[in-house]
């Protein structure tokens, strides 16, 4: 990923107003989606330029789908071609493959996808996809560097599957592959988020019979075929909480339009808590910047604290006085970070599952630091918005995985940020 530019940011305080994209981990499931039919999705509100959708975008075009922008956030994905079940793919691989394989395993009978990839987080396993395509009636197996799956000669069979683990991913999967098996599925301790919402409100447009019993289970009654539909991605609430954080901890004033409250009480209850001043009007957040206080959060299933926030939160905990406590469960291995922002002067300690920060009131330098995944680039960047002197972010090219336009809009709250080919030199 050399080609792309390293990130350089210098102290700012983030003034105006932003507009939220759609929300990536929304996109890529709606994605998967269409291959449960061949006629056309449309997508709006979609984030065509965030690296991951790209990626996925061109996955789908190697099975046989054409997607075509009429604008940047309005896509049209249709099939000329038919019965691609082998995704044949040497560059840089998603996890959403794993959807990918449930998808084509349910609407063809079988697939072939290389072997996920994306954020290492700890150890992201897939035995919970392996095992809900088995207990659907599936044969599973590694061939090589890729996952394959075939189904009974009739098709998938609805089952109930039970996930020992609130997997988000795992959910998606089950929801997707049991939309076209024979009979009714069950999924029992499924992991209800906003996302997981967003795909049940397609899948329902397109004619699958799909009833949310809040988090106990989702009931699937298996439908013949699924036709097209349009659908508008929801509003992205990570990049929601990286923008109010970024004001915040700047001391600015940031109006965030098109603001997911129903998503995120739980971490706008902490953060309240921690001093940010929230004023809510009627489509729109407004953030004011004045005080930054320690927080102790602990992440776990929706309605929760999700994991990928608690990277943004350690940035908030470098910018308060005190200690700061973030236990994450779900990936207890997330705090690589932290030796990053070490570099810019963030003291910090590692106990078990926890992961301490000391904070100095935000008293940082620059340095040349690393981004080692998509929310740990983004985290950085607002340390670097708080630092003396220029911050160097290597590998930036994370951060467009889950941020379009990420550049441009921090230019437009009035950062001083830029993009220079210095890794490269």
């Amino acid at each position: 990923m050399s080609e792309f530019p390293d990130l350089v940011v210098s102290r700012s305080v983030l003034q105006g107003q932003v507009d939220l994209c759609g929300a990536k981990n929304s996109a890529l499931r709606l994605l998967a989606a269409s291959l449960l039919t061949a006629e056309t999705i449309r997508l709006q509100n979609y984030p065509s330029e965030l690296l991951d959708a790209q990626v996925h975008v061109r996955m789908l075009e190697a099975l046989g789908k054409t997607c075509t922008l009429s604008n940047p956030t309005d896509i049209s994905i249709t099939e000329p071609r038919l019965g691609i079940d082998r995704l044949e793919w040497d560059g840089r691989s998603i996890r959403n493959t794993l959807l990918i394989l449930g998808a084509l395993t349910a609407r063809q009978g079988r697939g072939a996808v290389p072997l996920p990839g994306g954020c290492k987080l700890g150890e992201r396993k897939y035995d919970l996809h392996v095992m809900l395509l088995e207990r659907l009636g599936a044969q599973v197996w590694e061939e090589g560097d890729y996952l394959c799956a075939e189904a009974p000669a009739g098709g998938l069979v609805g089952t109930d599957i039970h996930l020992a683990l609130r997997s988000t991913g795992a959910t998606e999967n089950a929801i997707l592959a049991a939309t076209l098996a024979k009979g009714k599925t069950r999924i029992w301790n499924p992991h209800i988020r906003p996302e997981i919402l967003d795909l049940v409100k397609l899948l329902r447009k397109m004619g699958a019979k799909i009833t949310v019993h809040g988090q106990e289970h989702i009931e699937i009654d298996g439908v013949d075929g699924l036709n097209g539909a349009t659908h508008s991605v929801i509003p992205d609430n990570m990049e929601a909480i990286t923008w109010l954080a970024g004001a915040t901890i700047t001391g600015g004033d940031v109006e965030i339009r098109d603001f997911p409250f129903d998503d995120l009480d739980v971490v706008l209850a902490h953060l309240k808590a921690a001093g940010a001043q929230l004023f809510r009007g009627e489509n729109s957040l407004i953030v004011r910047g004045r005080n930054c206080y320690p927080i102790e959060i602990s992440t776990g299933p929706h309605p929760g604290i999700n994991s990928d926030v608690q990277p943004i939160l350690a940035a908030w905990a470098a910018r308060a006085t005190g200690e700061s406590r973030i236990v994450d469960l779900r990936f207890p291995g997330r705090y690589a970070y932290a030796a990053e922002m070490a570099k810019m002067g963030v003291r910090h300690e590692i106990d078990g599952d926890m992961l301490k920060i000391f904070g100095n009131g935000g008293q940082l330098h620059g340095a040349n630091v690393r981004a080692l995944d998509l929310r740990a680039g983004a985290a950085l960047t607002l340390c670097g918005l708080i630092a003396d002197g220029e911050t160097v972010i290597t590998d930036a090219w994370q951060i467009g995985r889950g941020y379009m336009n990420f550049v441009d809009k921090l230019k437009s709250l009035g950062a001083t940020v830029r993009t220079e080919n210095r890794s490269a030199a």
